[in-house]
């Protein structure tokens, strides 16, 4: 049994307001004659939904005291009033993390898994070309980085503007693997061509966008020879000196190391001196270049110990993917390959399947002599922005782990300030990239409880078509998934149809994406399937849905989220398009569910209909774990909902209407969807019986009939 505050009696004490392109929590301090009224009363159904499922209203207690759990000011157990906290007392983390990792630095990350005798690895990108490239490599973050990598590192290639806020910059694409995937990143920065004034400017930049890891290279020369960089720096010593001048030990420093001492050193030893150098100047661990022979390395790290290096040494593992890219790397790091190598690699040099199955079992002996000699935690890959034979070698090493499990139920970003956040409306469940984008600007982040929101500051998306918000798929692809011409809203309804049972469409292609979300169902989908294909076939275009649980355990491979030991639970939500004439016979419907079902109807106008109060968020997901507060993550949001309604109706046209010709039948047929249809949003609120949304959906088209 739960218990709640008496109608109208219990305000909220804390709200979250939004306002001016940030949203600051601002506490409201009860009056003592106000806290003295907060009276509860025992839900008188067990299955009241009213006091069960509206967990932002629910409470804690212990030892008799009871305080809010929306942020209110409540009784401490030492009988003080808990009002008088600041802001940011009150919106402390209640984050049940399942990688307390999250909010370490990197050189922490190492250390605590080092301690543990964990394994891990590192994966190194270079930034594309061109946009396309862009969107494939933002992809391929995604898909490798499921695999769990400590971290990623872009590299800095001077001839491309590597500073710039081009899609195709370094600086664009580790400031997105950071803040849009997720995941921990390095950015390299050289000193080749640039002064000291740029190098700085660089530096603010990537501040600013929330990197912390600066690997810091001295680079490749432009040409032959390195050309002394007057009002610059001419060795990396001199570039981690003027970071940590500069910036204190704001950034994590890696440098690079060279098993078998840099073409350029004078000699083996000389060059480890210069290691030395690096990292007593203030580098935190060091990423070698690649090697042939474990043993290379591992006489490499013996030596660099012997001399006072300290901080962790990952090697860096190239396994060989072809023949060509094998020589242009040799040729650039001025390695000699060995001649057994060579031997086995130039009768097969034309056949590039033989030559990555030969690098990989080459890289999988080599890995494992690493990890077993005890004295390597960490393995760095250089990738090529290539993922098959990265993927299988850590597959064969068994460290290649996708955990179902996820901390929070959305993708969460790495940017640093937004890492107490852990609330989000539902509504950005499959486009949590243009969630991240729209709320960039925020300086602080729902933490604990979303609170009353009286106007959250959205971004407002205009370019649907930055390289990480847009589809990963081409057009001619979408247009054999979507239909190279519609008849009209019944062709509309079968491609939805199709997303959701997987079947192919009329033409035999399969339909993996819709505009509202690029990638396959989610396993958690899976479980309404059936229900989800009937109901699209009928023209409830769904776009976002969730089951009802009740207390699954937060291990669960669907559903589950958040540490082990805890319990998981969902209110069944469904999001839909449909037409004018469902949507008048829904609201009749929808009168004998009362507050059981609530509710938000919205068309492109604004015009709002709703069961809802106009403030108060409603939590469809939440959950309890060991040692921790009650954990919300995923709430209904109605003013949020109304800045989600412009973007869901905008998809229609920026993302399917535009893919045909202007005037075109096709074109009309979306445009006519997006002008009159209604974008609608049920909440079942009584988790604990079957969800009743489908049999609302049912009731509508028998009262239709």
């Amino acid at each position: 049994q739960s218990l709640r505050p008496r109608s109208g009696e219990a305000e909220p004490h804390w709200r979250y307001t939004w306002a001016a392109g940030i949203n600051k929590l601002e506490g409201a301090r009860k009056s003592s004659e106000q806290n003295t009224r907060l009276q509860w009363t025992l839900a008188k159904k067990s299955h009241d939904i009213r006091s069960l499922a509206m967990v932002n209203e629910s409470c804690s207690s212990s030892n008799g005291m009871v305080g809010s759990s929306n942020g209110a000011a409540g009784l401490r157990s030492d009988g003080s009033s808990s009002g008088g906290e600041s802001s940011k007392d009150s919106s402390r983390c209640s984050t049940p993390v399942l990688d307390a990792e999250r909010h370490d630095r990197l050189r922490e990350k190492m250390r605590r898994r080092q301690e543990s005798g964990d394994k891990w690895f590192s994966l190194e990108f270079f930034p594309p070309r061109t946009s396309n490239g862009a969107v494939n490599l933002i992809s391929r973050f995604d898909r490798m980085g499921a695999g769990g990598p400590l971290f990623i590192d872009v590299t800095w290639h001077p001839a491309g503007d590597p500073g710039s806020d081009k899609e195709t910059s370094s600086m664009m694409m580790a400031s997105t693997a950071l803040n849009y995937c997720g995941l921990e990143t390095v950015l390299h920065m050289t000193c080749c061509n640039q002064t000291r004034e740029m190098i700085t400017a660089h530096l603010h930049k990537a501040k600013r966008l929330g990197l912390k890891n600066i690997m810091a290279l001295r680079g490749d020369p432009m040409g032959d020879e390195w050309q002394e960089e007057v009002d610059g720096f001419n060795y990396a010593t001199d570039l981690v000196k003027h970071i940590r001048a500069e910036f204190e030990d704001y950034f994590d420093i890696c440098v690079a190391g060279y098993p078998k001492g840099h073409p350029e050193a004078e000699s083996y030893i000389d060059d480890l001196k210069h290691l030395k150098e690096k990292v007593s100047a203030g580098a935190d661990f060091v990423i070698t270049q690649l090697f042939f022979r474990s043993e290379t390395f591992l006489q490499f790290l013996k030596d660099c110990q012997a001399i006072g290096i300290t901080c962790p040494i990952v090697p860096g593992i190239f396994p060989i993917q072809g023949y060509h890219s094998l020589r242009q790397l040799v040729k650039l790091s001025k390695l000699e390959v060995p001649q057994e190598i060579k031997d086995i690699i130039e009768p097969i040099k034309d056949n590039d399947a033989a030559i990555r199955n030969y690098g990989i079992e080459l890289a999988v002996t080599m890995c494992r002599e690493l990890l077993d000699s005890g004295l390597v935690h960490g393995l760095h890959f250089y990738t090529l922005n290539r993922e098959v034979a990265t993927v299988e070698v850590l597959r064969r090493l068994g460290l290649w782990k996708e955990d179902p499990r996820r901390p929070l139920p959305w993708a969460i970003s790495a940017n640093p300030k937004r890492r107490v956040e852990d609330v989000r409306p539902i509504f950005w469940a499959s486009r949590p990239k243009s969630y991240i984008y729209r709320t960039q600007e925020w300086d602080e982040f729902p933490n604990g409880r979303w609170g009353n929101s009286s106007s959250p500051a959205f971004g407002e998306l205009k370019d649907y078509y930055l390289f990480y918000l847009k589809s990963k798929s081409p057009r001619e692809e979408l247009l054999k998934m979507w239909g190279e011409e519609l008849t009209g809203e019944q062709s509309v309804f079968e491609v939805f149809r199709c997303y959701i049972s997987g079947e192919p469409n009329r033409n035999g292609h399969k339909v993996t994406c819709l505009p509202w979300n690029d990638d396959p169902l989610a396993a958690e989908t899976n479980l309404l399937k059936e229900e989800l294909a009937k109901v699209n076939k009928r023209g409830i275009l769904t776009i976002n849905s969730q089951p009802n649980i009740n207390g699954k355990p937060s291990t669960d491979p669907i559903v589950g989220w958040g540490p082990s030991g805890g319990y998981v639970f969902q209110k069944a939500y469904l999001e839909f398009f449909t037409s004018s004439e469902i949507v008048t016979a829904l609201q009749t419907v929808l009168k004998k569910y009362g507050q059981r079902v609530n509710y938000h109807i919205v068309n492109v106008k604004g015009e709002n209909i709703t069961n809802a109060h106009d403030l108060q968020p409603n939590a469809v997901t939440w959950g309890i774990f060991p040692g921790r507060e009650i954990v919300q993550p995923t709430v209904v949001d109605p003013v949020s909902f109304m800045y989600w309604k412009d973007e869901a109706f905008a998809l229609w046209i920026e993302q399917w209407a535009k893919l045909y010709e202007e005037e075109s039948p096709s074109r009309m047929i979306i445009q006519y969807i997006h002008d009159n249809y209604y974008l609608v949003n049920l909440v079942d609120n009584d988790f604990l019986l079957d969800n009743c949304l489908w049999q609302v959906v049912e009731d509508t088209f028998e009262l239709l009939n």
